[in-house]
This record gives structure tokens, sequence and C-alpha cells, in this order.
């Protein structure tokens, strides 16, 4: 048998899943049974075709050289490969939740210094000099029936 090198490249979207597990499974530099197990423990969602076999994306072939290399080389168990994982990908979502907020209050900055230079802002704000800790009891009027 000839062990040949190829490359494959999906120029689209890196999340697209088009590599069938034979193939993964030799970019990634494992066996495809391993890759089925790392399925079954959720370390690598594959996607489905339409006749139930797995797809991977480019995405998912350089998570599984990462879970090989903290195996191998780090000797971190697979449990605490997944946490690892699970992890990284919390703080990639809240990064970008970060950059989100941070553009959403550049923005709403911006619209207060806008509004400050046109003076509506001052004109609908009035100053108190001291605060007050009065209590204000309420009680509604009895309306009565005519």
């Amino acid at each position: 048998m000839v062990d040949e090198e190829f490359q494959i490249t999906v120029e689209v979207a890196s999340d697209a899943k088009v590599l069938i597990i034979s193939v993964a499974a030799r970019l990634a530099g494992m066996h495809p049974q391993t890759l089925r197990q790392y399925d079954r423990l959720g370390l690598v969602q594959p996607g489905r075709a339409s006749g139930g076999g797995r797809r991977y994306s480019e995405r998912d072939v350089a998570l599984l050289r990462e879970v090989q290399r903290l195996s191998q080389e780090d000797g971190v168990n697979l449990a605490g490969i997944k946490r690892i994982i699970g992890l990284e990908q919390l703080v990639a979502e809240l990064q970008e939740r970060v950059g989100e907020l941070e553009a959403a209050l550049t923005d709403a900055y911006q619209r207060i210094a806008e509004m400050e230079a046109t003076g509506y802002a001052r004109r609908d704000l009035v100053p108190m000099s001291r605060t007050s800790n009065a209590l204000v009891v309420w009680r509604p009027t009895r309306r009565t029936q005519s």
C-alpha cells in the first residue's frame, strides 16, 4: 500500500463539513476509529451526510490535531481535553460578546456626544443639589359610584 500525501483546502469556509472520515483521519494523523471514539465522547462534533456518514471541516481537523497534541505531548487525559475544549469555546464566545458590547457602548457614547453637541440632552435634565430620604405614602382615592 502506498501512503500518499495530499492537501485539501476549503476556500469558502473552514467550518464547511465536507471531509469524509477517512480523509479527516488522514489529515489529522489518526485512525478513523479514533475519530469515531472522539465523536462518541463529544470531543469533536462532525456533521452528518444524508446517509448518516460523518463529515468533518478543516476546523474539526485542526481540533483533532490539538486533541492529539494535548494527549501525546502534554499527557492530558480525554476528560481533561474535553474540559479544555469547552473552556476555550466559552472564552471565544465571551470574547465575541465583549466585542459586541464594546461596539454598542462606543455607539452609545457617540450618540450621547452628538446629543450634547446639539444641546438636546442638557435641556431635559434637571440638576439636583441634594438627595432626599423622605418617605411618601400614596393612597389611592376611592371613587364613589353614581
